[in-house]
């Protein structure tokens, strides 16, 4: 299967997913319906089945494009040494700046307190 059809199945695995979803969501308020107002039962009886059938239709469309999942097949390259020394120099960085920024808040609420006192 080429990349172009993975992307479809991907696509419709997904429309179909959210279909089965709302769906159930859509079946789940009518049964609470149902509960709550007995005298709708015999209306709401045909809805339900309509619904049920429709989130098995779609549970069914959604194992038929899981392969869209897959997505293929992923390469992992590894960084270069110079990117990786690059990244950690960054992480340094923001770390001391983390401790700079604790600093001046230790100095300001220290100062704020000792004017407090005065």
């Amino acid at each position: 299967m080429n990349r172009k059809d993975l992307s479809e199945y991907k696509g419709k695995y997904n429309a179909f997913r959210h279909h089965a979803w709302a769906g159930l969501g859509f079946l789940s308020v009518l049964l609470v319906i149902r509960i709550i107002v007995p005298s709708l039962s015999e209306l709401i009886h045909p809805i339900l089945i309509v619904l049920v059938i429709y989130v098995v239709v779609a549970l069914l469309f959604t194992y038929k494009y899981r392969e869209g999942l897959t997505g293929g097949k992923v390469i992992q390259i590894q960084p270069s040494d110079e990117i990786e020394k690059e990244r950690m120099k960054v992480e340094v960085e923001k770390e001391r700046l983390k401790v700079e920024k604790k600093k001046v808040k230790a100095e300001a609420k220290k100062a704020k307190k000792t004017e407090k006192i005065k």
